[in-house]
């Protein structure tokens, strides 16, 4: 049975954590649902698809708005695969993506789940962009800290430094910057040098898990050491305040962050493919 859900109830939630287990049990890697998002859906529209079948969940789907895109990641019971799930659920998400007016939907796929990767290909999808994904669940290691370097929280005045920090760093318009500052779930860093603004990164916490987004350093400030000592405070202080993982992704070819990244102690645990979706 689908059940179109509006927002999450305690059994839903506990039903998606035992069947996810259930398939990175089967499968390795990691699973990205977002489980901040999950455990904070408001439920003023549908935004997660399930199939249950005598009580049981046995596939799941979630929907992620990020600005005009919209991201779906879901799963199948190992032992219920082959069975046309995996499609029910994309299909119940098409109308839902219409009615939002999504410009671009990405279907993320791990690289190591062949059902997903034939699912994508049949639905006529084309492969956007890949990403490695990281976790960190030690003390960070390597570098000094630089004295002149300090990071502070952002607030409202500083979206215009956000905005032109994180075009520099990805090359397109940054959206929804004013409502990511105003999160009380995230935190927004400025980091600066000498007072003066030269990266930035956002900060998630939810449960045992802690995860780092949106991370650039001005490309004129490169190479000196500035993002590996901004990091390694971030993640320090993130396990000081009680968190078991801390999580974060980096794109397939940027192999200069994949080394910063590694170098003080991330270790890849999966690579996830984005697939657009065509319109129809």
């Amino acid at each position: 049975m689908l059940d179109r859900a509006a927002g999450l109830s305690p059994r839903a939630l506990q039903a998606i954590a035992e069947l996810e287990r259930r398939v990175i049990d089967a499968d390795g890697g990691r699973l990205k649902l977002e489980w901040g998002a999950l455990r904070s859906r408001t439920g003023d529209r549908v935004e997660d698809l399930l199939w249950w079948e005598d009580d049981r969940l046995l596939g799941f789907l979630g929907l992620y708005s990020f600005g005009s895109a919209l991201e779906l990641a879901g799963m199948v019971d190992p032992g219920a695969r082959r069975r046309g799930i995996g499609t029910a659920l994309l299909d119940a998400a098409v109308p839902i993506w219409h009615e939002r007016g999504a410009e671009q939907v990405l279907l993320i796929v791990p690289r190591s789940s062949a059902a997903g990767q034939r699912l994508a290909r049949r639905r006529g999808a084309a492969l956007d962009h890949s990403e490695h994904a990281l976790v960190l669940s030690r003390r960070p290691t390597g570098g000094e800290p630089k004295d002149s370097l300090s990071l502070r929280q952002a607030g409202i005045t500083d979206v215009p430094v956000v905005v032109r920090l994180l075009e520099l760093g990805f090359g397109e318009p940054a959206g929804d910057v004013a409502d990511r500052l105003a999160s009380r779930r995230d935190r927004t860093l400025v980091v600066e040098l000498s007072g003066s603004p030269v990266g930035t990164l956002r900060v998630t916490r939810h449960g045992n898990d802690a995860g780092i987004y949106a991370f650039v350093i001005d490309p004129a400030w490169q190479g000196r050491g500035i993002g590996r000592d901004a990091l390694r405070r971030v993640c320090q202080q993130s396990l000081d305040e009680g968190a078991g993982q801390i999580h974060l992704e980096v794109a397939v070819e940027n192999d200069r962050a994949l080394r910063l990244y590694t170098s003080i102690g991330f270790i890849p645990v999966a690579t996830e493919d984005y697939y657009a979706l065509p319109a129809g």
